[in-house]
């Protein structure tokens, strides 16, 4: 099919369906810190470990998207091995871009002095690997949450804190800083009323600071009131150093986590809120889930207050189904599981009898006659059944695999379908055994 064909039937059947909320299902994810980057939502994401009791976290995960809908699951872009110094608790973090690289700044705990710290990881790709940019840590006195922002004269800020806020002027290298460190003046005015306030918490502010500028208004949203459970509010000012005015809530507590965690961006003319809860199955306070919630400011500038969902924000384009995509690309899923990938970056594993992923919002346009994908198994195999709307919905083709003598030995299968139009596309697994079926590395129709 020529480019300019699947362009045309691409918006011809654009149907602007619902996402799924939380967006990632395979692992527990938390503290999302979004980022745009050449025409793409990129969201890095903490990593709760399956049964958690602790934030006794290991590694950082990042997630992508060009349509709000479907995401693609990158490799790990940083871990706490990154770190020769650090020990444990690889926290929220966040990454920004300048001098044609990348820096993570995330706080981790010092092995040496047994306290939270800040270090800064470095790449020349957005999706990494990162590299410990400076072989120690950058800030070194129990901080947490860092946020970073780089003002439209090139001034960068490093904000972070847990009971209080701080922040510190970065130099252009964005791996030291220039100034005195400065504590904010945490005043009910700037930052709300706390309903049980104490000396060391005043006011609303708690911790997760997220700092932005919008339309010429600088916005400090973070995790505020009783802690916990925590909310998200947020303040405003007319400079990256206030003073600060306080804005209001932005979004209530969740009943199924006692933290929160607020990142906001702009992604063509929509703005995205990111934020976790614990609502997948075996979710909590320490097994959380990065969700997203599309929204409009308020004439004046002020944020509405938001509702978590189920159903997350508008499909902004149809997928593309007859271009390459990755088998870790998804909608939602139910029992697989991703790892890294021989041929690069991940697959889909761990595929179980009954298992599924939904890729939402395809466009078969005028007609799709056949499929293929790149699949591997170590035993014998099983069935892709391809079907629309809903994972019993109607079966436009299956695939059969075959075993390929290793789980990383991958082979290209083919087989004949059926489908026209712009459909939700649900890949059901099916095989006989209670063991893994197969690996899954991507997809194309014809």
């Amino acid at each position: 099919m020529s480019s300019l064909l699947s362009l045309i039937l691409l918006l011809s059947n654009i149907n602007f369906s619902t996402a799924d909320n939380p967006i990632v299902q395979t692992i527990y994810t938390a503290d999302p810190a979004p980022l745009i980057h050449n025409n793409r939502f990129y969201l890095f994401t903490g990593h709760d470990e399956d049964a958690s009791t602790t934030f006794n976290m290991l590694d950082w995960r990042l997630f992508s998207s060009s349509d709000m809908a479907n995401w693609q699951h990158h490799r790990s872009p940083m871990s706490l091995d990154t770190f020769s110094w650090a020990t444990t608790q690889a926290w929220a973090g966040q990454v920004i871009p300048r001098n044609d690289k990348f820096y993570f700044y995330v706080p981790v705990r010092h092995g040496e002095t047994d306290s939270m710290v800040i270090g800064v990881g470095v790449s020349d790709t957005l999706e990494g690997p990162y590299e410990d940019a400076i072989g120690s840590p950058l800030l070194g006195n129990n901080e947490i949450d860092p946020t970073v922002f780089i003002d439209d004269d090139g001034q960068a800020y490093l904000y972070w804190g847990n009971p209080n806020l701080w922040y510190v002027k970065l130099n252009e290298d964005m791996v030291s800083y220039s100034g005195e460190i400065t504590q904010v003046d945490l005043t009910t005015e700037g930052f709300g009323t706390r309903p049980e306030p104490t000396e060391e918490r005043p006011t609303a502010f708690e911790e997760a600071p997220w700092l932005y500028k919008r339309d010429g208004l600088y916005y400090m949203v973070y995790a505020g009131s009783s802690c916990c459970p925590e909310n998200i509010q947020y303040s405003t000012g007319p400079s990256a150093t206030g003073p600060w005015s306080y804005g209001g809530v932005v979004m209530e507590s969740a009943s199924t986590s006692s933290t929160n965690h607020p990142g906001i961006v702009d992604y063509g003319n929509v703005s995205y809120f990111a934020y976790h809860n614990g609502e997948l199955p075996g979710g909590g306070s320490f097994t959380r889930s990065v969700a997203v919630e599309s929204f409009e400011y308020n004439e004046d500038g002020s944020i509405p207050v938001l509702q978590m969902t189920e159903d997350g924000p508008e499909q902004v384009a149809a997928l593309d189904p007859f271009v390459r995509q990755e088998a870790e690309t998804m909608a939602w899923s139910e029992g697989i599981e991703t790892e890294e990938c021989s041929e690069g970056g991940l697959n889909v594993c761990d595929i179980n009898n009954g298992d599924y992923i939904k890729v939402r919002g395809v466009a078969f346009g005028d007609g799709a006659e056949s499929f293929s994908a790149s699949v591997a198994s170590a035993t014998d195999g099983g069935d892709i059944e391809l079907r629309l709307d809903s994972e019993d919905g109607l079966l436009i083709g299956t695939c059969t695999v075959v075993g390929t003598g290793d789980w990383q030995e991958w082979t290209t299968v083919d087989c004949p379908v059926e489908a026209t139009g712009t459909h939700d596309l649900f890949f059901k697994f099916v095989g006989a055994g209670d063991g893994f079926l197969l690996n899954f590395d991507w997809w194309q129709f014809e």
